[in-house]
């Protein structure tokens, strides 16, 4: 089963650090965010990717270009033709596809540009900007077994700002700050779609999240896997930094790989 990560958006509200590179390939301990989520699924087996490029999509290009290079000891002897010797490498067994899927394609108009290399079989789809220790196995298991089109992935997330209760004519007849009865669910990615969900995608102005999931919601195909665990996305800056305090301290949630 294929893996396809959506890793083509502008990354506005982190623009800090995406304008010089799309938000995937920001660094959460001299890694990009995009590494950590392959790690993730390649540690349950999974390790055929599909990237869905758009935004400064070379420098992802580029990144897997040099990847082997990247993480090897390597010697250049200049006096014998250049020759290169690989001393060690840390190698690993994923097989990744770059697509260029457009630089203002919306995410279904993405999803619906990568079909031809997912053929007639169910894939797994996430946004590249999310981490979790959602377990993989288990997420496939639930999707084969209830037969429906489509799984997401929730997670309850608590609200950030104070709560206002307002009656029908405008009065605010309470505040009071954020408890952990005000979370609600949201779709965390970690997605198993069928290939009939390609049917839903009629051009590149298709927004995955709006008509195609409201349509399968609304046929009773649309399922949710509940997840209690760690999950966190990278929109700003102050999530950046949350992350890579986390890595730092070794005690990362989303590190589920040796």
């Amino acid at each position: 089963m294929k893996t396809v990560i959506l890793a083509g958006g502008f990354g506005t509200r982190i623009s800090e650090e995406s304008h010089l590179k799309p938000k995937p390939m920001l660094e959460i301990g001299e890694m990009p965010i995009l590494w950590h989520i392959l790690k993730l699924y390649s540690h349950y087996g999974y390790d055929d990717f599909v990237i869905c490029c758009g935004y400064k999509a070379q420098v992802v290009k580029d990144y897997f270009a040099s990847y082997y290079l990247r993480r090897s000891d390597i010697s250049f002897d200049f006096r014998d033709g250049n020759k290169m010797t690989v001393h060690s490498n840390i190698s690993e067994p994923w097989r990744v596809t770059l697509v260029d899927t457009g630089l203002n394609t919306m995410t279904g108009g993405r999803i619906r540009r990568i079909r031809e290399y997912i053929g007639d079989e169910p894939f797994m789809l996430t946004y590249g900007d999310g981490v979790s220790n959602v377990n993989i196995r288990d997420l496939v298991e639930y999707h084969k077994a209830h037969g429906k089109a489509a799984t997401l992935t929730t997670v309850n997330v608590n609200q950030k700002f104070g709560v206002l209760d307002i009656a029908d004519g405008g009065a605010i007849t309470a505040f009071r700050e954020k408890s952990g009865e005000d979370s609600h669910k949201i779709n965390a990615g970690f997605m198993v779609l069928e290939p009939q969900v390609f049917d839903y995608l009629k051009d590149d102005s298709t927004v995955f999240e709006q008509e195609p999931l409201r349509l399968l919601a609304e046929q009773g195909k649309l399922m949710s896997f509940s997840h209690g665990g760690f999950w966190q996305c990278m929109d700003t800056q102050r999530d950046k930094q949350k992350l890579e305090e986390l890595w730092e301290s070794g005690k990362a949630p989303w590190r589920v790989w040796n």
